[in-house]
């Protein structure tokens, strides 16, 4: 009789520590890359939009994005005064130089002329943020109105630019009007 209450409560017992040991949940997981399901930023959840991978010339996968952003926030307000957050993981080695060219092209390209030497001078300043990465790395943009934009590698931040004018010309680059990949920028906002 006691060796049955005895595994009764060594059953009891692994059952309990095996049901409160919850693994970490990923909402997205894609071509082996897992995503978080949401993120804190400046006090609010960010919940994971979208996902997507960007392939360069149409087979070469370049990188995996998440956007995050608050729950019922509309498509037409994601570049406006809201906290938003993009994190990239990289397949390949890239530059830091690779990254401030393209990052001036597109942002170029998203902007007017007047709009671009605005941000231009702090654009310059974010650009000096960047470091080369290598196969797995991760970037991560995080806007908070009044508080700027904070670019992060693997979790470490570089550094933070003021400005939703500047947040937003930055994050057109993937999900503006002229993105790198409208394809890409639509599964980031979840239309695709």
């Amino acid at each position: 009789m006691k060796t049955i209450k005895f595994r009764s409560a060594i059953y009891i017992m692994t059952l309990s520590i095996l049901l409160s040991v919850t693994p970490e949940v990923h909402s997205a997981e894609i071509d082996g890359v897992y995503f978080n399901d949401e993120y804190s930023a400046g006090g609010k959840k960010l919940s994971l939009r979208g996902y997507a991978i960007l392939n360069y010339m149409l087979v070469i996968k370049a990188y995996a994005g998440a956007l995050y952003m608050e729950n019922g926030t509309p498509s037409s307000s994601v570049l406006g005064e809201t906290p938003r957050i993009l994190e990239l993981y990289y397949f390949h080695k890239i530059s830091a130089e690779d990254f401030r060219e393209s990052t001036i092209e597109m942002i170029k390209r998203n902007t007017t002329g007047t709009e671009f030497g605005i941000i231009s001078e702090r654009l310059n300043r974010f650009n000096s943020f960047y470091r080369g990465v290598k196969p797995g790395d991760r970037y991560k943009a995080e806007y908070i109105p009044g508080r700027g934009t904070t670019l992060y590698l693997n979790g470490t931040p570089l550094g933070t630019i003021q400005g939703n004018d500047f947040s937003k010309a930055f994050f057109s680059i993937w999900i503006g009007r002229d993105p790198i990949d409208k394809k890409f920028r639509d599964k980031l906002l979840g239309r695709g």
